[in-house]
């Protein structure tokens, strides 16, 4: 029995590892308990506060992962033993790249939470937050995998000018791609439209459905599905009507020459009043702009106090019915187009 308990395993007797396993099993419940009573606390903190450092910390305590406990209770219970260096080395190694890859985990959690806050605070919609995130994503998980490769022997230098050589010729293979992903990103940065905007670009209209990493899904007035290339967008010049606060109109009418002057002088403001007494309309100006060949043609400018289509044709109408029933009252007729002939007489004649 003493001949067991002296034989030693890597320098430890079976006492020794016995022990270490204890200290790692304590550390990792230690741990274990901490974590989830913090992490309850935390949380329930941090949905009570609008301060955005609580709820990051809460999120790198939900990204802690199991494995990781382990491995530092593990690190922990290792330092009571006496190992080889070699197998010293490799434990420090193992414990080095669970690290990295648990970082990689808390980088990854604070990157979501903070982006998913600050586009909520800004109002933006859930394209926006994907392709942020996905570009994100791609790059930290990039840097954590070298940084992984590193701690493994791997020549990272040499890995990477390969990898540059190599992207330079991808990224020529697929600069159509890499265009309408670039350009995708910078409408998630600049926002000239969100999901559910109305939009011109071209010929093309339409209400902005979904925003992907390589095509904007756009539904148009009559129903079909329009898809754009998201470097085309970017490329032509986008009208955006869902951002217009009002709705500049511009409407001409025409009155007969037989129209008196006293009349025509006071028909500007007419129809000043006319547009004033909608609610949803303000005036700026109506003159008597052009002789036309059958008409005296006026000009009216005002604005509409809402940018929806439809409110804006209410408005319109009601104003033209208005200045419909006025101009009958006031004896004025609108014109029409209309030609007058006039038949000379020769001279002499009877």
């Amino acid at each position: 029995m003493m001949d067991v308990l002296n034989t030693e395993v890597l320098g430890n007797t079976p006492l020794q590892w016995g022990f270490a396993i204890l200290v790692a099993a304590g550390v990792a419940i230690l741990l274990r308990v901490t974590l989830r009573v913090v992490k309850s606390r935390l949380t329930t903190w941090a949905a009570r506060t609008e301060f955005w450092l609580d709820d990051i910390v809460a999120e790198l305590l939900h990204a802690t992962r199991r494995w990781f406990v382990a491995g530092l209770a593990l690190l922990v219970g290792a330092q009571t033993l006496a190992l080889p260096d070699r197998a010293s080395l490799l434990l420090g190694r193992l414990f080095v790249l669970a690290a990295i890859l648990q970082v990689g985990f808390w980088l990854n959690a604070a990157v979501s939470c903070w982006l998913g806050r600050y586009l909520r605070d800004r109002g933006n919609l859930e394209a926006t937050a994907t392709i942020a995130s996905f570009v994100a994503r791609v790059l930290l998980w990039s840097l954590v995998l070298l940084m992984a490769l590193d701690n493994i022997g791997v020549n990272v230098t040499t890995l990477v000018t390969s990898l540059g050589i190599g992207g330079v010729a991808v990224a020529l293979a697929v600069q159509n791609v890499l265009g309408d992903l670039l350009a995708s990103l910078a409408i998630a940065l600049d926002k000239p439209f969100v999901v559910g905007d109305f939009i011109v670009v071209g010929e093309v209209m339409g209400t902005v459905d979904r925003i992907g990493l390589k095509t904007t899904h756009l539904r148009s007035l009559s129903g079909e599905l329009i898809v754009v290339s998201n470097n085309d967008l970017l490329s032509s010049r986008i009208r955006n009507y869902k951002r217009m606060s009002e709705r500049r109109v511009v409407f001409e009418f025409g009155v007969t020459y037989e129209t008196p002057a006293e009349q025509l002088r006071k028909l500007p403001d007419t129809v000043r009043r006319i547009v004033s007494a909608d609610a949803l309309a303000r005036f700026d100006r109506a003159h008597l702009r052009s002789f036309g060949a059958s008409a005296l043609e006026f000009e009216v400018v005002y604005y509409v106090l809402d940018p929806d289509y439809a409110r804006y044709m209410d408005v319109q109408q009601r104003i033209n019915l208005a200045l419909i029933d006025t101009l009958r009252a006031s004896g004025i007729e609108f014109a029409y187009p209309t030609q007058t002939i006039y038949m000379a007489t020769p001279a002499g004649a009877s």
